[in-house]
């Protein structure tokens, strides 16, 4: 069996920098990405979460270009809004940041320095799952699925009963799934395998630890068909719109997992994670008070990376050496840091990470590390 089933993973994950100049921006990625989180790093603007299943001109033509609502904020928690649909258009080989755009000015605005994380799904094209006919779930959905990198964004209404379920369309087993009303400004639900389905991690747009509490999944961990719910108003509100991106791990390409912080600089902890990151997401889930920390390949290229940016905040990027160091090897990551957000000793955190590069291609060749 080969090692990973993705030898190029920039067919389906990319970070990538561009700079703002007030008019239309091509990014190139040669990829059509259907997952696009933005965030400046240079002014205090929120992260900007678009996608190509909520296309703000109804369009799910996935051979056209296709216009996306920016509207979900990871910092904020607010409700979708449609003011900037024209703000950043999906393309066959990338995107484009519309300078006409309303919101998306803060991704557009003169020598503003931006960063983008894009996942590739099924390019726009849904799959609709109607609950009575397939007997799959008691709630509706529309999924669009990439099999290949076990990844799918999922479109549903709540009802507001606890049990409740939704199709996802992965076929196989969720283990790291984000969910966010769509209508209403709530929290956004971050429910990882290793913290386990009678806990959510936290929430994106706060420095909250997990939280054990039924009223999120109902206790009950996805299958490979179906999500379920409990009755919080963030994943299940009776009437109101959500959107939810779901991830399985795959060999050399994802992985979601957990680490013990040590506290001790520079010999912290190293997470093996089978390939080299290009993205990686951490959280302390066993104490409040800690921000979500991303950090990526483009903007530090080279060990030892220090630029980080917060889902919980709109603060501009933290980039001081010494202050929450890692490493990006070439099977993992390494903490350089006693800093309570990465690294205190005895406190759990959880990470999410998509390769670069595996450590071990299909045909058996090696990577190196940066």
């Amino acid at each position: 069996m080969a090692y990973t089933t993705i030898n190029d993973p920039t067919e389906y994950f990319q970070a990538v920098l561009f700079t703002g100049n007030t008019v239309n921006i091509p990014v190139n990625l040669n990829m059509r990405p259907d997952w696009l989180w933005l965030k400046s790093r240079t002014q205090t603007y929120s992260n900007l979460i678009y996608d190509t299943s909520r296309p703000a001109d109804g369009s799910t033509m996935p051979s056209g270009d296709v216009n996306m609502y920016a509207s979900l904020s990871t910092d904020t928690g607010n409700a979708e809004s449609d003011n900037n649909a024209d703000g950043l258009v999906q393309t066959s080989t990338g995107f484009i940041v519309d300078g006409d755009g309303q919101a998306i000015g803060e991704a557009n605005q003169g020598a503003d320095n931006m960063v983008a994380w894009c996942w590739k799904a099924n390019g726009g094209s849904t799959t609709t799952n109607d609950s009575s006919s397939t007997g799959i779930g008691s709630i509706d959905s529309v999924y669009q699925v990439n099999s290949t990198a076990k990844f799918s964004i999922v479109t549903y209404t709540g009802n507001g009963s606890s049990g409740a379920n939704f199709a996802h369309g992965l076929g196989v087993v969720p283990e790291l799934v984000i969910i966010k009303n769509r209508d209403t400004t709530r929290s956004w639900f971050f429910g990882h395998h290793k913290i386990g389905w009678n806990h959510i991690a936290g929430h994106l747009n706060s420095t909250d630890d997990q939280d054990e509490d039924s009223v999120y999944w109902n206790n009950t961990a996805p299958t490979s068909t179906v999500i379920t719910l409990g009755n919080n108003e963030g994943g299940n509100e009776s009437g109101d719109k959500f959107v939810a991106y779901c991830f399985k791990e795959v060999q050399g390409y994802s992985k979601f997992g957990t680490y013990e912080g040590n506290g001790a600089e520079p010999a912290g902890p190293f997470i093996y994670t089978g390939f080299k990151p290009a993205f990686i997401l951490i959280h302390a889930y066993s104490e409040s008070g800690q921000a979500w920390f991303i950090g990526d390949n483009k903007r530090d290229p080279n060990n030892m990376a220090i630029r980080k940016l917060a889902t919980n905040t709109n603060s501009i990027e933290s980039a001081a050496s010494g202050d929450n160091n890692w490493d990006f090897l070439s099977n993992g990551f390494r903490i350089v840091t006693q800093d309570d957000a990465m690294n205190k000793d005895g406190v759990s955190y959880l990470y999410m990470a998509f390769a670069e590069s595996p450590f071990v291609t299909s045909n058996g060749g090696p990577n190196n590390a940066q």
